[in-house]
């Protein structure tokens, strides 16, 4: 093969290449859908990453981008590149079931999300729904509506959650891209263990338009690149009137930053645990020399300083709590309670009686950790961490993981993402390297809040020091 065909196969493996090629005539729309399709349907059966793909849809709207290329006209920036949107945003066509056997069969989605319409609109091809776990709540995706999601780095361990569907299949090369959601985690931790960027935006970054209550939840996608990110990142962001919360343009272009600024200078901290987590050795070696090739590479000032906060995960579990209660219909709990899998029935029993005065003690948690990072942040402007406390586990739970062979609380085997969303920092999961058993492991960069280029921007330096595979081995 000459390096010219390779060099043409590579590019059609990324959005921002494909987006590229097809505005050049190299390939068409229709060639890219369909080369999706079969990819999906080939991995799938060994995946379950999709809960729903639609074909004919796919097809009419690649066509379409075909047509505006033939007249000669304008198309966007992600023209002609299939994705898959994670099966708790709206994309119109197609039904949202948030995994749950209480949604799965509901009509076709009539309206498309804000985050999904920028992305359509920018030309970019929707082919189906994928997998999550129960209204989004864990960080493994399995559930009764459909079934157990598998990582294609190794199909016995979870690809993560709650945007499993999305880790697995991008990691699997079937498609370039895919939609993701996070709102304890659910974009970083199927990053780190499909070996995939997950960048989390600043809270308001991306609008949303449907009520949440403990604002932690931001969209985000999935990708294989960091220009991947950085181009959806530019589509995606900016203001919309439905969200309060939503923040002015930034006046940042992310495709130019992550190229272009300048990093050198910026404060830099590692933790290895934050004060209270435990983590595997090996994940932490690996995570550390990461980073430490990082600070170096990016002319970071290393801030040696002691962290120690307020351990997120109570506060996350419990402001969160009145969420989930946003899925369910009047007569859905407890009439339909059976159908739900366990970890979220009992979820809703123990928060259906949940005392104001005890949610008020959840919150001032939540307060003290906001004080305890803005002082941090005083003193640094990136602060570095393993992504998560373990690779990836069992497909169907966490429940037998041990570090250094003690059992651990299965929300702890994740201790370091929750604390971006509730504070509201950008915060990116970068591919830092193997395990000895060939299983990825994340690096994960915070900034400042509003400050969504610095992740970008490292991530970058990153990934041109240290590449990382583009797909797990084995799959196309």
């Amino acid at each position: 093969m000459s390096d010219d065909s390779s060099a043409q196969d590579a590019e059609l493996e990324t959005a921002v290449g494909i987006a590229a090629a097809v505005k050049r005539k190299n390939v068409s729309a229709r060639e890219m859908v369909d080369r999706a399709l079969d990819r999906i349907e080939s991995s799938d059966e060994k995946l379950n990453a999709f809960v729903h793909v639609d074909p004919e849809l796919a097809r009419g709207e690649a066509a379409k981008v075909d047509d505006a290329i033939a007249r000669g006209e304008e198309v966007g920036a992600l023209a002609g590149v299939p994705f898959g949107v994670k099966d708790m945003d709206s994309c119109a066509g197609m039904p949202v079931s948030y995994g749950s056997l209480i949604h799965k069969g509901h009509a076709p989605a009539e309206h498309d999300s804000v985050h999904v319409s920028r992305l359509r609109g920018a030309g970019a091809i929707a082919v189906g729904m994928t997998s999550c776990s129960e209204f989004g709540t864990v960080h493994f995706t399995h559930t009764k509506a459909w079934g157990t999601t598998r990582n294609p780095w190794n199909t016995d361990l979870t690809p993560g959650g709650s945007s499993g569907g999305s880790g697995a299949t991008v990691a699997a090369g079937a498609v370039p891209f895919a939609t993701a959601g996070d709102g304890g985690g659910s974009t970083r931790i199927p990053a780190a263990f499909s070996g995939l960027l997950g960048m989390k935006p600043s809270y308001g970054r991306i609008p949303r338009e449907e009520a949440s209550t403990s604002q932690t939840a931001v969209w985000g996608a999935l990708t294989r690149t960091v220009a991947d990110s950085a181009r959806h990142l530019d589509i995606t962001s900016g203001p919309d009137d439905r969200d309060r919360t939503s923040l002015p343009a930034s006046g940042i272009v992310y495709e130019r930053a992550i190229e272009e600024l300048d990093t050198s200078g910026l404060r830099a901290a590692w933790s290895p645990d934050l004060g209270y987590a435990r983590v595997d050795a090996e994940v932490l070696e690996i995570a550390e020399a990461a980073a430490v090739g990082l600070i170096g590479a990016a002319k970071l000032e290393h801030v040696d300083r002691p962290i120690e906060l307020t351990e997120p995960v109570k506060a996350w579990l419990g402001t969160g709590a009145i969420d989930i209660w946003l899925h369910l219909e009047n007569d859905d709990w407890p009439d339909r309670a059976s159908e739900l899998v366990g970890h979220v029935r009992r979820n809703f029993e123990a928060t259906e009686s949940l005392p104001v005065p005890v949610y008020a003690r959840f919150m001032r948690r939540r307060h003290r950790l906001e004080l305890e990072v803005a002082e941090l942040f005083r003193d640094i402007d990136v602060l570095l961490t393993p992504t998560t406390a373990v690779p990836a586990f069992d497909a169907r739970s966490p429940r037998d993981v041990k570090i250094d062979g003690e059992p651990v609380d299965p929300a702890l085997t994740v201790p370091f993402t929750m604390l971006a969303n509730l504070c509201w920092n950008p915060a990116i999961s970068i591919p830092a390297g193997l395990t000895r058993a060939g299983l990825p492991v994340g690096l994960q960069v915070t900034a400042r809040r509003h400050c969504d280029e610095v992740p970008l921007r490292l991530a970058r330096i990153a990934e041109l020091i240290n590449p990382w595979p583009r797909t797990a081995p084995g799959w196309y």
